[in-house]
């Protein structure tokens, strides 16, 4: 991998914002010239990757440098680590380089980012897996401090664009639970799950099962907040969305004790049940899953109901599925 690569790689980690990242510590970056790095012209890295690929196969051990930059995604950690370099501080040779008290096998993860020894926090600039931190004390709280601490909620971006957070509402004692995805414009305005058109319509499905929103019947989604794209269009919760804000939905389970659990649509199916992003609907329709030990049915989503009227029927018969469940729990 040649400087004029590198210095592209740190190029096109400065545009895109990326802060100080981890390098294996057996990269000799004294070889790194940083000040050529700033003045070479930008590269391909595909096309610098190439031409590594078509390297004399045959050079003998001794007039090769050992392989540490594996990938793009490598070369661009090894700039980010030359740039980091003050010109006061000269740099280190691996050889001499300080004992960071990271396991060897750590320091051979490929791609791993780590900032000091440490796991690099989330924030909001674009990440691969960005770090959540659950607060352990939502495993303990009641009703009242658990409605507080979802009002103030910051995990995750979704807190910058709300109006209102969507606790859930109904019977504190239901045994019936009724999960969506998360909430829309008019939830995000009134702060109340499925009140729009959707809402209606489970409101009927609610009726057809002998149950009624806030009797025997408790309603609340995946996310507590309104996720929207760049367009301000409602969108799918991300899988870090999702796993800041499920504590809160796994606390309200825990004090509710349903006995039934209906998965609104396929964020929610997944989301609880941890299956792949493109596993659809249809193949998760007509068993009866667990979570947590409890029986969970899956269903269409009232939304996609009001566009896909044919689908009522499935949707019917998932329900009677639920209440069949429910039956032989009880009984």
């Amino acid at each position: 991998m040649s400087q004029h690569t590198l210095a592209a790689s740190a190029r096109v980690l400065e545009e895109i914002g990326v802060g100080p990242v981890w390098v294996r510590r057996h990269l000799p970056v004294e070889s790194i010239d940083a000040a050529a790095m700033e003045e070479a012209e930008p590269a391909s890295l595909v096309q610098a990757e190439a031409e590594s690929a078509v390297a004399p196969a045959a050079a003998s051990p001794a007039a090769q440098p050992e392989r540490v930059i594996v990938s793009k995604r490598d070369a661009i950690l090894a700039a980010a680590a030359a740039i980091q370099q003050r010109p006061s501080a000269p740099a280190q040779s691996s050889a001499s380089a300080p004992d960071d008290g990271l396991p060897p096998w750590l320091s051979e993860m490929d791609g791993a980012d780590m900032v000091s020894g440490g796991f690099m926090p989330y924030d909001d600039e674009e990440d691969d897996e960005p770090v959540v931190r659950i607060n352990p004390a939502i495993a303990t709280m009641d009703w009242g401090k658990l409605k507080e601490t979802v009002a103030d909620c910051q995990q995750c971006g979704l807190c910058k664009g709300r109006k209102k957070t969507v606790f859930g509402v109904g019977d504190e004692k239901a045994k019936w639970l009724f999960i969506g995805e998360g909430p829309g414009r008019n939830e995000d305005m009134q702060g109340e799950p499925f009140v729009g058109p959707a809402g209606k319509l489970l409101d009927n499905m609610l009726v057809a099962m002998g149950l009624k929103r806030g009797e025997n019947a408790y309603i609340a989604n995946i996310v507590k907040c309104r996720p929207t794209d760049e367009n301000g269009k409602d969108r799918p919760p991300s899988p870090q969305e999702v796993a800041s804000c499920i504590p809160y939905l796994q606390r309200q389970i825990d004090l509710i004790q349903p006995t039934v659990l209906v998965a609104l649509g396929k964020t929610a199916a997944l989301s609880l049940l941890g299956l792949d992003p493109a596993t659809p609907v249809s193949k998760l329709r007509g068993t009866v899953h667990r979570y947590r030990d409890l029986p969970l049915v899956v269903t269409y989503h009232p939304a996609y109901l009001l566009r896909q009227l044919g689908d009522k029927s499935k949707a019917w018969a998932d329900l009677c599925l639920a209440m069949t469940t429910y039956a032989d729990t009880t009984n």
